[in-house]
């Protein structure tokens, strides 16, 4: 289902070292089972640690695949080169986000979260929006554009203070004028 050329040790060193905009890790936040099978699907871009979360109403590879394809295709295919995961079931439809919108697909080593680290973080600062109880199902789709729209306010020293949201936005423009 994953093959050896995907692992993240072929991935490009300007995956690896941050220097390139557009390359992305992926995951899925899973709460309480009690409250159902819905789950949030949290990107961030690696250079300007750009956060996107959405709800994920079940862990179907194929449901999963057409809400990223559909989210991120409207960027420009410099803005959405790759996309880093971890081998959980739901990630073994990734050669659609190829055919779907010219995204390459990596996948970290087993039992190996550490090698998306970005995403991990991304994760424990949601989490302070979305608790393990979240009834995810219940929230909006504003509510996670919400709780996006905050982590990317939020100033990064390793940003040089800028917000998440100013440094894509600049990268966007960056795109734009070559």
């Amino acid at each position: 289902v994953f093959p050896l050329e995907r692992a993240i040790q072929n991935r490009p060193d300007h995956v690896n070292d941050r220097s390139g905009f557009g390359d992305w890790e992926g995951d899925l936040m899973i709460f309480c089972k009690e409250l159902g099978k819905a789950n949030v699907a949290s990107l961030v871009e690696r250079k300007t640690r750009y956060a996107v979360l959405f709800r994920n109403n079940d862990r179907s590879s194929k449901h999963l695949m057409n809400r990223l394809i559909a989210l991120l295709s409207p960027l420009p295919l410099s803005a959405r080169r790759s996309i880093t995961f971890d081998r959980g079931l739901e990630f073994n439809r990734w050669r659609d986000l190829r055919t779907g919108m010219g995204t390459e697909a990596w996948f970290c080593d087993p039992q190996a979260p550490w090698q998306k680290g970005s995403v991990e973080n991304l994760n424990k600062r949601a989490r302070r929006y979305l608790p393990r109880d979240t009834a995810i199902a219940a929230l909006s789709d504003h509510a996670m554009v919400e709780i996006s729209a905050q982590l990317n306010a939020t100033p990064r020293r390793c940003l040089g203070y800028r917000t998440p949201a100013e440094a894509f936005a600049e990268e966007l423009r960056q795109l734009d004028l070559s």
